[in-house]
């Protein structure tokens, strides 16, 4: 069927929305939620910097460039071009899978992209201003995206990094105050790079895992400079020809052909203080593990701590949750650990370290604990099994029931349909502040990171954002 000549692309709708965005047209709850969200995105950062790929990272760009730059990298400071630092930030954000989630028709991490419009803002010489608008456009289009699928492209074998390179050159394109046509390039460019085969998050994981969605993001940051310059992109990437749509509808799902709802992308796109922004439907996470683990742990803390358990009298735990949980978190890999990113990922894993210890925090990631033989037979007591009933009430909840049965043959039952730190429970600035300085307090010390709150939750003061750079730098 041929397009019709007086339509308009999605590109170009989502373009001249993200153009005409201004600051003032924010909501208040938008802007709170933005400076919520960066609060907790740093202090993820601060912990990520510590972790091994976030070292190779920084070794591999400064031996790649001379340390000479207008952007900074988190806790080294070290000053390269702002698309190297949109990324290396972007990933220290990521690096421990434990900054935000949104989970729909496919999941998402919006911060995993803020990191760009981050370092274009600094680069550029903006304002905390312009970096809340640009923050609050990333979450707006990321999210609409990972709700458009029938069904998600994870069900199909596809990362949602995927999505993320359509979202995040909006993102940057907007602090770097492109026209709608160079905008409209910039999608074009950016995600014309990054289709990403959910291999990445599949079976045995790798550093992979939360490389791709900031790699998303500097694609965003080099796309939208490129196309400012009047490097050109393909306007038709979303829904023209050969474009996202087209090539996800040769899918067969269940018999019928895999699409998206176009029109849902744009529809109602907020514009002013009355508005609904997307960002305020985000979740955070209160612990440091894949999205679909966090309502059975919930649950399994909630049944120890209320019916005193303790590991050695536990017979079986049975973990009852939806069936793509089972299936990525309950697989015969996941019961046998041997790295970070899969014990992170592994139900059994974070089910037997958290009754032993009572927690799960970043501290029990370490590869001492995750080798630790002793865990084995614990892990081996949880029986991960799938639950058609919750099935039907997902992606509205994230209902999980854990039932531990003891040596006695006492069991006892929790139901958990919404996890801590969803906006439905919502993380409060003091329990952030409770997991920045668990992150951050080694990195920069505990003093700095109080100067770090005080600074990012009045952000929309600043004019410019050294100070916000020098804070997170170790000294």
């Amino acid at each position: 069927m041929a397009e019709h000549p007086s339509k308009r692309l999605l590109s170009q709708v989502i373009a001249e929305w993200a153009c005409a965005l201004k600051y003032k047209d924010l909501s208040p709850a938008a802007i709170q939620a933005a400076k919520l969200f960066w609060f907790d995105s740093i202090g993820c950062a601060l912990g990520g910097s510590q972790q091994d790929d976030a070292k190779i990272l920084l070794k591999h760009y400064r031996a790649m460039s001379g340390g000479k730059g207008n952007a900074t990298a988190f806790v080294s400071g070290f000053k390269t071009n702002p698309v190297d630092a949109a990324f290396l930030n972007g990933h220290m954000i990521r690096a421990m899978d434990y900054n935000d989630i949104y989970w729909k028709a496919d999941p998402c991490h919006p911060s995993d992209l803020i990191a760009a419009p981050l370092a274009l803002c600094e680069s550029e010489g903006l304002s905390g201003q312009d970096l809340i608008l640009s923050t609050i456009i990333a979450y707006e289009v990321e999210m609409r995206l990972c709700e458009i699928g029938r069904p998600g492209v994870r069900e199909y074998g596809w990362h949602h990094a995927t999505l993320s390179a359509f979202a995040s050159p909006v993102a940057a394109g907007r602090v770097l105050n492109l026209t709608p046509d160079q905008m409209v390039s910039a999608i074009g460019i950016s995600a014309s790079r990054a289709f990403c085969p959910g291999a990445v998050t599949a079976g045995k994981l790798t550093n992979m895992k939360n490389t791709v969605d900031p790699w998303a993001g500097r694609m965003g940051a080099e796309s939208a400079l490129l196309a400012r310059d009047g490097f050109s992109g393909p306007e038709h990437i979303i829904d023209g020809k050969e474009g996202l749509f087209a090539v996800f509808k040769h899918v067969q799902y269940k018999g019928q052909p895999a699409t998206f709802d176009g029109e849902a992308l744009v529809k109602d796109l907020p514009n002013s203080k009355e508005s609904h922004y997307r960002i305020l439907d985000c979740g955070m996470k209160s612990f440091p593990i894949e999205a679909l683990s966090h309502a059975p742990l919930t649950a399994m803390m909630k049944t120890v701590k209320e019916n005193k358990i303790q590991a050695n009298d536990v017979k079986e735990i049975k973990v009852e949750v939806i069936a793509r949980a089972a299936d990525i978190l309950g697989d015969p890999h996941k019961y046998r650990p041997d790295s970070k990113e899969t014990a992170d990922h592994s139900l059994p894993y974070c089910m037997a370290v958290g009754l032993v210890d009572g927690m799960v925090t970043p501290l029990q990631f370490k590869e001492e604990r995750v080798l630790d033989k002793s865990l084995i037979p614990i892990m081996d007591k949880v029986k991960v099994v799938a639950n058609e009933e919750f099935e039907a009430l997902f992606p509205k909840f994230q209902p999980s029931r854990v039932t531990i049965t003891s040596n006695d043959g006492k069991s006892h039952s929790t139901r958990v349909d919404v996890p801590k730190g969803d906006p439905r429970d919502p993380m409060t600035e003091d329990e952030i502040a409770v997991k920045f300085t668990a992150l951050g307090g080694d990195v920069i010390g505990r003093d700095q990171c109080k100067k770090l709150q005080k600074f990012i939750m009045s952000i929309e003061t600043a004019d410019k954002l050294d100070g916000l750079f020098e804070l997170t730098t170790a000294r």
